[in-house]
């Protein structure tokens, strides 16, 4: 992929958004293209320009869900958690959105996969893995494993986990703006540089 082309088609359709309506649905809708925008720069190596796109999708998911979102929208606080651990920044903030939402109560396993982000965010290491332990068959075994392990701070079942991960995505026909990136793993990286796993 020409990914400074793919930031160029990403970049060109968030800001179309930003002549439209701000509703919930085009907020997350110029989310998506800011997210987009900053992988594709990511993978072209130019970082800090890249972040500067993550935050601006993460600020786009998080006036989505404010802007009347449906409760169980989970993948907008996951999305913003995502995009502010790719970006090297501090995603408390976001974190602490999951859960006051409800995220840890959630019957969906994608509700408490954010809770358990949100809680490995946070440093409340026991919380997230007993979440992560409870993601249920539905869920993907190997990120459920990935965050197990963060939680228990176990590096080599880290490592086997997203390596799993990794693979997964790479075995994919689709992606979220059609940008075939490892996006979870990326952010589970991110969380594992913080604790000392990698």
């Amino acid at each position: 992929m020409d990914w400074r082309d793919g930031f160029e088609r990403a970049a060109a359709r968030y800001r179309a958004g930003e002549t439209r309506e701000a509703n919930e649905r085009q907020l997350v809708q110029r989310g998506n293209a800011a997210w987009a925008a900053g992988l594709c720069l990511l993978m072209a190596g130019e970082q800090e320009e890249s972040a500067t796109w993550l935050r601006r999708a993460a600020a786009a998911y998080r006036r989505s869900w404010d802007a009347g979102a449906p409760a169980d929208a989970w993948g907008r606080p996951i999305a913003a958690l995502k995009a502010l651990l790719i970006a090297g920044d501090d995603a408390t903030e976001a974190a602490e959105w999951a859960l006051e939402a409800g995220a840890a109560r959630a019957e969906s396993p994608i509700g408490r996969y954010a809770a358990t982000l949100a809680l490995l965010v946070l440093g409340r290491d026991e919380e997230a893995g007993a979440l992560a332990a409870a993601l249920g068959e539905s869920f993907p075994q190997d990120v459920a494993a990935a965050l197990e392990a963060l939680a228990e701070s176990d590096a080599d079942a880290y490592r086997a986990a997203v390596a799993s991960v990794r693979r997964s995505f790479e075995q994919r026909d689709a992606f979220l703006e059609d940008v075939p990136v490892a996006d979870t793993a990326l952010a589970l990286d991110a969380l594992a540089e913080r604790s000392g796993l990698r």
